[in-house]
């Protein structure tokens, strides 16, 4: 019998399947106890993690027995992957689990930002009329979509967008303008610079590399169509905040969408409070009942197919 260590929330009966068959020691909250964290690491053969915990330094050293780290997500930013590898650990990510997630989550807020219906709750119930106002917003249909990065979640977003007669054309640069998935998703693919400078509305999944970290600073988002949106699901550290605030106040751009932070918890920022046409979610867009149920059963198989 092994032992699991899971350092942050899970499904529970994902949790409970893995139990049936070894030691568990689950702790939603184990992440923000780092010395409980490092001595369970060093009886775990197996260690199940989230976004939150660094499996690097300490922690790494901590894992003598550790055969497999399984990461309920897709990103690995968190794990010294390389570190693991030479230390004979596996490490699992849960490709493609959270990707409907996350799909949903851009094309909610693109309809949400491009329509500006959506925020006059208060001035209605209090008997103002906005209509006029509000009466400007725009269809997602004809619109175009640009997707940085053409992984599960950018392909699942291309499909659900042109459900709503979107155009979506996209960027990575791991793929050939030619690539056969482009023709299978009907996805154009375009330069990066051109991209940038037609999209109605840009939406990033890269993960945090030094090629990526700092990619949209101000001139990249001056760059952007004016009323363009801008929403970031991927990582912190891609998109300049504060940039990105000045362009919004100053209306260039139309709107944008934050879901991952340079620092997490945000701290507060005056630059943000109060900006118009941004929605800041603190990092759930890949966080849904049905994805974590997705993502917890396929990393609960994944651990105990590595066990035996």
């Amino acid at each position: 019998m092994a032992r699991v260590v899971i350092t942050e929330f899970m499904d529970e009966r994902a949790v409970a399947q893995i139990r049936a068959r070894h030691d568990v020691q689950y702790d939603p909250q184990l992440v923000d106890d780092p010395a409980r964290l490092i001595t369970l690491a060093a009886e775990a053969d197996a260690l199940i993690v989230r976004n939150r915990t660094q499996v690097r330094g300490d922690l790494l050293q901590a894992l003598k027995r550790c055969r497999v780290i399984g990461r309920l997500g897709v990103g690995l930013d968190n794990i010294d992957v390389t570190g693991c590898e030479a230390q004979g650990m596996q490490v699992i990510p849960a490709t493609g689990a959270n990707a409907l997630s996350v799909a949903e989550y851009v094309i909610t807020t693109t309809m949400m930002l491009l329509r500006g219906a959506y925020m006059a709750s208060a001035d209605v119930a209090n008997g103002l009329w906005p209509r006029s106002a509000l009466g400007n917003g725009r269809e997602t249909a004809g619109r175009t979509l640009g997707l940085i990065g053409f992984g599960s979640i950018g392909q699942t977003t291309a499909r659900l967008a042109m459900g709503l007669g979107m155009m979506v054309k996209t960027y990575d640069p791991l793929l050939a303008p030619g690539a056969p998935i482009l023709n299978q998703t009907g996805a154009d693919y375009l330069p990066l610079d051109e991209l940038i400078a037609t999209a109605d509305v840009l939406s990033l999944h890269v993960p945090l590399t030094e090629a990526t970290r700092g990619l949209f600073h101000a001139d990249r988002i001056a760059a952007m169509k004016p009323g363009a949106i801008l929403i970031n699901t991927s990582r912190g550290h891609i998109v300049d905040l504060s940039a990105l605030a000045r362009s919004l106040r100053a209306g260039h751009l139309g709107g944008a969408a934050i879901d991952v932070f340079d620092a997490e918890p945000l701290k507060s920022d005056p630059i943000l409070q109060g900006c118009p046409n941004l929605l800041l979610t603190p990092h759930i867009s890949g966080v849904s009942a049905d994805s974590n149920e997705r993502v917890s059963f396929l990393i609960a198989d994944k651990v105990l197919e590595s066990l035996r």
